[in-house]
This record gives C-alpha cells, sequence and structure tokens, in this order.
C-alpha cells in the first residue's frame, strides 16, 4: 500500500510539473500577445494614449548646438589665393523645440494635422562663451550673389561690391551669423537661420495608427503636398518615413528607418548599429546610411539630387548635398560635420576639418517595442560655395570652385531619469515580470517532472527486484 501511494505521489507529481511547464510555454505567447495589444494601443496618436501626451507636448528639452568655422588667413586668401584655414569654435548652445505641437486637427483619413511653432534661447551654462562672440566668417550676401547673378552681370555687382566696401569674409557676432543682420550689400536681413524665432515649421499631416499600427507618425503630407518639388524626379521628391521622434513598435533591426528632414529638403534612412543601456533601458541605435550623401557614381539613386556639374564636378563629389533649389536659389550645401564621408578634395580645399565618425555621425537610439525614440544626435553642416570670377576683385585669385563650411550643428535630446523612470516601471517592469514568470513556470515544471519520473521508474524497479 505505501508504494502504491509512493507511486502514486510521484505520478501527480509528473503530472503536476507538465502542467507548469505546459502553462509556462503557454504563458510566453499569449503574453507576448497580451503586450503587444497594450503597446499597440497606446502608440496610437490620439488623446489619453501614451504616444498623445509625447506627441503633443514640446516633450524632453532639444538643444541646438552651433560650431562655427573661424578663418585664420582672411587676407591671404583674398589677395594671394591662398588655401582658408579655419578653426573650430563653439558650442554656443540654444534651447529649441520647447514649444507644444500647435493647430492639430484630427482627420477622417487617420491622420492629424499640426505645424510645429520653433524658437531658440540661448544658454550660456553650455556655451563656450557669449552670442556677442565674434566670427571671421565667408559674407553671406557676396556668396549668394555671386551664384545668383549671372557671370555676365559681375562687373555691376563689383561696383556694387566696392561701394559697399564688402569683401568675401566678414567680422560678425553669433547672433547676428545666426538669426540675421542688416546687410549693405543685398539692402535685407540675412543670417543662416533668419528667420526662425516666431515662426513655424509645417504643415504636416501624420498617420495616427488608429487604423493601421505600422503606419503611426508615418507622413502622409508636407506643407499640404504628398510629394516634393525640389528635385523634379519621383524618387528623390518623395517623403518617406516620419519626423525621426517615433516609429511603429516592435522596431526589426534588419529593417532601415525612414525619416524625412526638411532640414535637408529629402527623405533619409538610418540603419542598425547596435544595442546600447541607455539609463537602464535597451535601445537599438540607428545611424545614417554611409551611402546618403555619396557620389552617383557610388549609389546611383543620388542621380537626381545632382544639379549644378561644375560645384559637384561632374556629380562625382560625394558627401555634399546641393539644397539651392529649396532655398530660393542661394548656393546652400548641406554636409555632414568636417565633411565627414565626403570626398578628400573637400577637405584638402578648406584646412583645418578633422571628421569623427564619434562626434560627427547621425544617429537615433530607438527604444524596439515601442518604437520611441529616447535619444538622438542630428548632426549637419552649413556650407556655402563660391568661384574664381575675372570682374569680382576679391574673387580675382580663386583658382577654383569652393564649398566653404560656415558652421555645423548637433541637434541633440535624451530622456531625463523621470521619463527613464516611467518606461522602466509602465513596460520594462512588466515584460521582465512576464519573461521571469515563464521561465520559472517552464523550468519548475520541467524538473518537477524529471524528478517525479526519474524517482517513479527507481521506485518501480527496486519493487520489481524485490518480487
Amino acid at each position: 500500500m505505501g508504494c502504491c501511494n509512493r507511486r502514486c505521489g510521484l505520478i501527480a507529481g509528473a503530472v503536476f510539473g507538465a502542467v507548469l511547464a505546459v502553462l509556462g510555454g503557454v504563458l510566453l505567447p499569449v503574453g507576448n500577445s497580451i503586450v503587444q495589444t497594450t503597446v499597440e494601443k497606446e502608440a496610437v496618436i490620439e488623446p489619453g494614449t501614451t504616444a498623445y501626451d509625447n506627441w503633443v507636448a514640446g516633450g524632453v528639452v532639444v538643444y541646438r548646438q552651433f560650431w562655427f568655422f573661424d578663418v585664420q588667413n582672411a587676407e591671404e586668401v583674398v589677395k594671394s589665393g591662398a588655401t582658408p584655414v579655419v578653426l573650430e569654435k563653439g558650442p554656443y548652445t540654444y534651447k529649441t523645440r520647447y514649444l507644444a505641437k500647435d493647430n492639430i486637427t484630427f482627420n477622417a483619413n487617420m491622420t492629424a494635422s499640426f505645424v510645429l511653432p520653433v524658437g531658440a534661447i540661448f544658454d550660456p551654462s553650455m556655451s563656450v562663451g557669449t552670442e556677442e562672440d565674434k566670427v571671421t566668417s565667408l559674407n553671406l550676401a557676396v556668396a549668394a550673389a555671386y551664384s545668383v547673378v549671372p557671370t555676365l552681370l559681375h562687373s555691376m555687382l563689383e561696383a556694387m561690391m566696392v561701394a559697399t566696401n564688402s569683401s568675401l569674409f566678414q567680422y560678425r557676432s553669433v547672433k547676428e551669423l545666426l538669426w540675421g543682420y542688416n546687410d549693405t550689400l543685398l539692402k535685407s536681413e540675412l543670417g543662416l537661420f533668419f528667420p526662425y524665432n516666431g515662426t513655424y515649421e509645417g504643415s504636416f499631416n501624420v498617420y495616427t495608427g488608429k487604423d493601421d499600427i505600422s503606419k503611426v507618425g508615418i507622413i502622409d503630407r508636407w506643407r499640404g503636398e504628398r510629394s516634393l518639388h525640389f528635385w523634379d524626379d519621383e524618387y528623390c521628391d518623395m517623403i518617406n518615413g516620419t519626423d525621426a521622434s517615433s516609429f511603429a513598435p516592435f522596431v526589426d533591426k534588419k529593417t532601415p528607418l525612414y525619416f524625412f528632414s526638411s532640414d535637408i529638403c529629402r527623405s533619409v534612412s538610418a540603419g542598425f548599429e547596435e544595442s546600447l543601456d541607455l539609463k537602464g533601458i535597451e535601445v537599438y541605435r540607428f545611424a545614417l546610411q554611409q551611402d546618403t550623401l555619396a557620389s552617383p557614381t557610388v549609389n546611383p539613386d543620388n542621380e537626381c539630387f545632382c544639379k549644378n556639374n561644375k560645384t559637384t564636378r561632374n556629380c562625382t563629389l560625394a558627401g555634399v548635398l546641393d539644397i539651392s533649389t529649396c532655398q530660393d536659389g542661394k548656393p546652400i550645401f548641406i554636409s555632414l560635420p568636417h565633411f565627414l564621408y565626403g570626398s578628400d578634395y573637400l577637405r584638402e580645399a578648406v584646412k583645418g576639418l578633422n571628421p569623427n565618425k564619434e562626434h560627427h555621425d547621425t544617429f537615433l537610439d530607438v527604444e524596439p517595442t515601442t518604437g520611441f525614440t529616447l535619444r538622438f544626435a542630428k548632426r549637419i553642416q552649413v556650407n556655402m560655395v563660391y568661384g574664381p570670377s575675372k570682374n569680382i576683385t576679391v574673387l580675382q585669385k580663386v583658382k577654383d570652385y569652393t564649398i566653404f563650411p560656415l558652421v555645423w550643428m548637433n541637434e541633440t535630446a535624451a530622456l531625463d531619469d523621470e521619463a527613464a523612470e516611467m518606461i522602466k516601471g509602465e513596460l520594462m517592469s512588466r515584460l521582465e515580470m512576464l519573461d521571469i514568470l515563464w521561465k520559472a513556470l517552464l523550468g519548475t515544471g520541467v524538473a518537477i517532472f524529471l524528478v517525479c519520473s526519474i524517482s517513479y521508474c527507481v521506485v518501480r524497479r527496486n519493487q520489481s527486484k524485490v518480487a
């Protein structure tokens, strides 16, 4: 009787262990389904969701840090055609994107429209000096006029430059160069980011994800249009992806992330680089694809972005993007800082540049479950072009077209400790609890089943020997 009870107990234990193991196995897909449903619900852009609360507000503090290229030999460049030598000066830091989205409207086609107010507040604690610090930089008016005014009229431009005492370079404050000053040559307000304060970016139309979560945040229209009109090409004029602040939930490492940047007038993509820990949260780092600004000889998709054979050396120049078509004809080129990934010629034409991937590349750190961007650094450099001229005195010694760096910008933000704790508490802890629970059930169940099964076999064998 005792042996029978022992065998029955072991059989019951084995069954119990098997049930626990099955429960653990079942809990994984069921739990994942519950998590997926919850995340997808909270990722929809509509009042009452986590995504909406983050989307509508100013969110985390975004900073724009500026480094200027201070010309060290301006007189030699003009008088003898010397190669310009520059010295990086910065950062000068501003708090930006601190205003909530405005004119938010939800539309019948599951999109939300809005405009983004922009402004900049100087932060001296994160800067090397004041806004009144002076920099010797390229004369914006001269560079713009050189490209816009036809060559046949350069004699008239020369007369205007002499009358206004305008040279190839100018000595101005950080504040003037960034946000505007009265220019005597063009008799207008000029600045690298003029106008800025008090203006709006957009309008944008983005999908809310309510009917299809894979489309959440994707831009449907920008300034009322589904495509751009800058490049005269269907491919280059496409508006792809989100604004990079978030992506669809459950991010796949193998799939590039697409986003549109109005700063450079085009869409780009970022590829997975590595997994990192950000305040106790796993994030996927995606970095700008290295062939984004490659020459068409390397990346044929960039053929339609090349608009000027002279300045781009028959479209063989890598590392720069001519955005004059979206800047009213102004000769503005965008690149990564210090011409990272650019042709050697760019750094040979201007001395003092030292590209470094760690400091100059653009990246996004994305939490893979929610698709939220928790940290980013958008780094771009603003350049203008000038070249030789027989009729303009300050350009007579210039030997070739020069794409000249003016300033590079790091627009950056990262979640703070409070937000990190909220994400860990609301999401990570639940996922970890679910992971621990199913592993515990599965492991305990298998262990109990094996111990009871082996013990049952041993007891039965011993009984057989006795019999």
